[in-house]
């Protein structure tokens, strides 16, 4: 029986043609098997309690992270193996990436990864990293950004970037599209009148000076705000819970 077996595929050893075909076969079902489930669901990304779209000002900052090429040195992606657990914190959830575009996973770490950074250092910790990195890193190899808390953030178009944003898929309501400007200054002044509402529309948001100066709002404070926030969003111990990982 096994004899039988083999001769039976030595037909496709030594005619080329039912070899490629064979192979274009296989390959065609394999394809099959992992496209056809896709078209049935409504989403590859799981839900994860916690996650939200990101605040006008963290939006803001992202872009100037994006600008001034943060990526190039920095990911945001910790691998779900031990020692960069061990080093930066719980593995990222494709559900932290949904509302980036593009995503900042990265592929080089000449800094460290920053997907758990919120949180980790103060406010003023940051201003001085991104104003001078070595008088608080000695070691490090990053430049300075002195100019970032000397230049006003501007406002004027980001309800036109929370629109765009909606438009790949981010779900910005009219109301959150409306509120903008209005929930950007909020953010950055816990005294302003409009906390509570830009709370309700952003849950679990920071709201105080960013950049350390109140009379002002810079692209210092954007920037830091989005550092402030990443990796805050998620109760990693009551996700592993649910996924029943400890």
């Amino acid at each position: 029986m096994t004899s039988n077996v083999w001769e039976k595929h030595s037909l496709l050893e030594k005619n080329s043609i039912l070899l490629l075909v064979g192979i274009l076969l296989v390959v065609a079902i394999g394809g099959l098997v992992e496209i056809v489930p896709l078209f049935y669901l409504k989403s590859t990304i799981e839900t994860v309690d916690g996650m939200r779209p990101y605040t006008p000002l963290e939006l803001a900052g992202r872009n100037i992270y994006v600008r001034e090429g943060c990526y190039l040195c920095h990911s945001q992606m910790i691998r779900a193996i031990r020692d960069e657990v061990e080093r930066y914190g719980h593995f990222s959830l494709s559900a932290e990436s949904q509302y980036d575009h593009p995503f900042q996973w990265g592929s080089k770490r000449i800094g460290p990864d920053l997907a758990r950074v919120g949180a980790k250092y103060s406010d003023d910790w940051h201003r001085q990293h991104l104003t001078d990195p070595r008088s608080v890193v000695p070691a490090s190899v990053m430049p300075g950004y002195p100019f970032l808390g000397r230049t006003p953030l501007d406002t004027t178009l980001i309800a036109d970037i929370l629109k765009t944003n909606r438009i790949v898929g981010v779900p910005y309501t009219d109301d959150e599209i409306a509120n903008a400007r209005l929930d950007l200054e909020a953010q950055a002044n816990p005294d302003s009148k409009g906390v509570d509402a830009f709370l309700k529309r952003y849950p679990k948001a920071n709201v105080r000076t960013f950049g350390g100066d109140p009379k002002q709002i810079t692209e210092l404070d954007a920037l830091v705000a989005y550092l402030q926030m990443l990796g805050t969003l998620v109760d990693f111990k009551a996700y592993d819970d649910k996924a029943n990982l400890r």
